[in-house]
């Protein structure tokens, strides 16, 4: 994964010179990431696969710390008696988000942004930009609680071409808990809660288990759940998604 490793510094180091304008190589070192991938194939009165990946890739620096995230799911279907497969999910979400570390321990202000491409919601995007503070609710040996808190902004554009813009209040909570030296239990949710009534608003909820397969390998099990107070017409509410992948860390 060496090479790998190296792409992905060059990348970060391009994408951020507003923060590493002297050095914009060396300092990116201080890097991990977990990239996920996952393949569900059925067969029988429908035939169905499935593939689902995640990259999320942090940087940790005395005074920021990073986190980018990449996030895709594409599946095509064909029931009994159809000639033709059809595409039926097809999604990307790629969100980034930048700390500077305050005096106080696990306490930052942040600057955050995100884009959400669905083929099947209804929109044809939501993107997000927000600001504020992140800190620590709880920790001990074993687990912690982080959440980041402020104002923004979302922009969306629905499939008809009708833009649906308001100010929204971005919260964010990420629950770690070491079960064992082997496991461990995650829990992460988000919402961009808009000011006006009649705009939609927008959570997302994922709920994993992670076993060490060995040291840089484990096996997820993972339930995910995306919600639009407010969609276009005959479209639901609520998508959830049920997922067992493999995951890579370095």
């Amino acid at each position: 994964m060496e090479p790998i490793k190296r792409v992905v510094l060059a990348i970060l180091a391009c994408s951020s010179p507003f923060v590493y304008a002297e050095t914009p190589f060396t300092p990116l070192e201080p890097l991990s990431a977990e990239l996920e991938l996952g393949i569900i194939s059925t067969s029988g009165n429908t035939e169905s696969a499935a593939l689902k990946g995640k990259a999320t890739i942090k940087q940790d620096f005395p005074n920021w710390k990073n986190k980018y995230l990449l996030d895709t799911l594409y599946k095509k279907s064909k029931s009994e008696g159809e000639d033709d497969t059809k595409t039926t999910a097809q999604k990307i979400f790629l969100s980034a988000q930048s700390d500077y570390k305050l005096n106080s321990e696990n306490s930052s202000v942040f600057v955050y942004g995100s884009y959400t491409g669905d083929r099947f919601s209804g929109y044809e995007y939501q993107n997000t930009l927000s600001v504020g503070y992140s800190g620590r609710l709880l920790s001990d040996d074993d687990y912690f609680l982080d959440y980041s808190l402020g104002p923004g902004y979302s922009f969306s554009k629905t499939d008809k071409g009708e833009d649906d813009n308001n100010a929204i209040v971005h919260i964010e909570l990420q629950y770690d808990y070491t079960i064992n030296s082997m496991a461990t239990f995650q829990q992460f949710f988000s919402s961009e809660v808009a000011l006006q009534e009649d705009k939609n608003s927008r959570s997302k909820s994922e709920t994993s288990i992670s076993v060490k397969l060995r040291k840089d390998l484990s096996m997820k099990a993972a339930y995910s759940i995306t919600h639009n107070s407010d969609v276009p017409n005959s479209k639901k509410n609520t998508d959830a998604t049920t997922s067992v992948i493999f995951a890579y860390n370095f």
